[in-house]
């Protein structure tokens, strides 16, 4: 067995147990990002069958609040599954987490793909090509015994703590605020506990997603019609306790919320 699957399966195992993962071990870590983003697809492959498939991405590390709470000084990518997508008001049960924490997002839909053959792109490019923007939870796991050891490859091998996220309605893309000067507020349990705003996500959120695009089409792949990609953070993450209920606010785009039961 080669060490992209053996590490691959290492993950997957500890993800299905809900176990911390200490690390991996020496020769099976992966010596940079591209070898982690390998072993990332293989995680997705031996997770097929209990997470109902592939149907996005998470972006992390695309504001300086996230950039500077990681020290990672660059976006990283993970994949967002469809049994981890819920409506707004959904009710998750804390303890199928290791470490649970939210962050508050702008999500966008995509209304047609974007194949590799189009790269480079650009934020007006991929602007083009969403169909609409939703409020968003974005559900993360620290499954780790200490993530600050773990290293940017390892994290990037395990999706970037992507854990699912919490979706409000659609707002069409044409009906949209001008997304530099949507606010978010995180609020825990009726207390703000982080703001900012849609420029603080590289600059726009469309840069986000154009990095995406650009970073997958490296890999000869490409983003699909309906996936969904969070662009990252507004806020620096919040983690839970059991009980906690969570309300995201994005100013022009509505609201979301979920309890962490």
């Amino acid at each position: 067995m080669d060490n992209i699957l053996a590490a691959a399966q290492t993950i997957a195992t500890a993800r299905r147990n809900r176990a911390p993962l200490a690390s991996l071990p020496a020769d099976l870590a992966p010596g940079d990002e591209a070898e982690g983003y390998r072993i990332q697809r293989a995680v997705h492959d031996l997770l097929l069958p209990q997470t109902g498939g592939l149907v996005g991405y998470k972006i992390g590390c695309t504001s300086a609040v996230m950039q500077e709470y990681l020290d990672i000084p660059h976006p990283c990518a993970g994949g967002v599954f469809e049994k981890g997508v819920h409506d707004s008001g959904a009710r998750l049960r804390h303890g199928d987490y290791v470490r649970v924490g939210v962050e508050c997002e702008i999500a966008v839909r995509l209304a047609r793909s974007l194949a590799p053959s189009e790269a480079p792109f650009t934020a007006e490019w991929v602007m083009e090509a969403i169909e609409s923007y939703h409020p968003a939870i974005e559900i993360v796991d620290d499954r780790y015994v200490k993530w600050e050891t773990m290293g940017v490859p390892t994290l990037v091998a395990d999706d970037f703590f992507a854990a699912g996220c919490v979706l409000g309605q659609a707002v069409a893309r044409v009906k949209a605020p001008d997304l530099l000067k949507v606010q978010g507020r995180a609020v825990i349990n009726g207390t703000e506990a982080g703001h900012g705003t849609g420029a603080d996500v590289l600059g726009h959120p469309h840069n986000a997603l154009a990095w995406l695009a650009n970073h997958l089409a490296e890999e000869g792949r490409g983003l699909h019609a309906g996936q969904i990609v969070l662009t990252g953070s507004l806020v620096k993450t919040v983690w839970l306790e059991a009980g906690d209920s969570v309300r995201m606010e994005l100013e022009g785009l509505g609201r979301v919320e979920a309890k962490f039961t």
